[in-house]
């Protein structure tokens, strides 16, 4: 009774004014694992859902700011089909929101009058393309983990699950990782949830679930497996990754990167790379920032590489992935 006492005061004036709006206007929302909907499909739409081009990711938002404020305001430039506020338990948003229209005209409207735009002063909102991303990444599972005992767990607590992979984890030795793709961003964004907070006994303590960036995609699929005796155990499935192709040179990827840039008339990327962590097989790990002119905001990640004394220095597959990134995120977000 406290603790929902505490909650209810948070913010209690947007609450109130949100409520009134909700009454005032019949619209309503429906809370569920983390986040608050509107629609999906709305009050008298007939047939199936928009395609997925319809959809906005919006970030930055102020986290004291409702749905009465949002709605009526990305409806000014295009019928909403859904919009999804992600909520923190206190009853303040996350700072990020989708909202999904019926047409990509719409969307793309949406962007051009959205981003950037200042909700209050001093609150420049983001809004780019949904990545509608799908796949996540499990690190840390035991070593003895097999692929149905994993796809068993995974019905259990997930649903919507498309394919699950499992490779042994080039980061984490002896473990594996998993692949999960899922056949919607929400049925995948449901199950993140669900197996972030769920007790899995499938991995040890440094288990943690994420997205599946394009870096590591990138490198699964240049990976090949072999069998590696002193790897194998029940599972005659597991094996050790090995690259099965050079990477892309650093001067490749740096041009690539700046005709992108050219092309959007911002100036050429700064690369910052740092190492974080050097563990017993050679792999290190390292931190990477990308500041490019005229772009709203650094981009930042991490990355594992392999030492060796041959090709490209531990530094530049760093930049590597990082242009790999960045890459993903101009063509996503320009």
């Amino acid at each position: 009774l406290l603790l929902q006492m505490w909650t209810n005061g948070i913010n209690e004036a947007s609450k109130m004014a949100l409520l009134a709006w909700e009454k005032e206007t019949g619209i309503e929302l429906v809370q569920i694992n983390g986040q608050r909907r509107y629609g999906g499909p709305p009050p008298g739409w007939v047939g199936g859902p928009p395609p997925a081009s319809t959809e906005v990711f919006i970030a930055r938002l102020p986290q004291d700011i409702y749905e009465n404020t949002l709605i009526p305001l990305f409806e000014s430039v295009g019928k909403l089909y859904e919009f999804r506020l992600m909520m923190t338990f206190s009853g303040l948003n996350r700072g990020f929101a989708y909202a999904r229209y019926t047409s990509p005209q719409d969307a793309r409207n949406a962007i051009a009058t959205f981003h950037r735009f200042q909700v209050r002063e001093g609150c420049a909102i983001v809004v780019c393309r949904s990545t509608q991303k799908r796949e996540l990444i499990v690190n840390g599972l035991d070593v003895s983990v097999s692929q149905q005992e994993l796809e068993a767990m995974l019905q259990t607590v997930t649903e919507g699950i498309l394919s699950v992979t499992l490779h042994a984890s080039p980061c984490q030795r002896p473990a594996k990782l998993a692949v999960l793709k899922y056949r919607s961003h929400q049925a995948a964004a449901l199950a993140k949830k669900a197996l972030m907070e769920g007790n899995l006994r499938l991995g040890g303590a440094g288990m943690r679930v994420d997205w599946l960036d394009p870096q590591m995609k990138q490198k699964l699929r240049l990976w090949q497996e072999e069998p590696s005796s002193s790897w194998v155990h029940e599972d005659k499935s597991l094996a050790v990754p090995r690259p099965a192709a050079l990477p892309p040179s650093l001067q490749d990827m740096l041009e690539h990167l700046n005709v992108l840039c050219w092309r959007h008339r911002l100036k050429t990327p700064l690369f910052i790379t740092k190492c974080v962590q050097v563990n017993a097989s050679g792999w290190q790990r390292f931190w990477y920032q990308v500041v490019i002119p005229g772009y709203p905001v650094p981009i930042s990640g991490f990355t594992w590489v392999l030492q060796d004394k041959q090709g490209q220095s531990e530094h530049e597959k760093a930049k590597v992935a990082a242009a790999l990134h960045i890459l993903q995120v101009l063509g996503e977000s320009l």
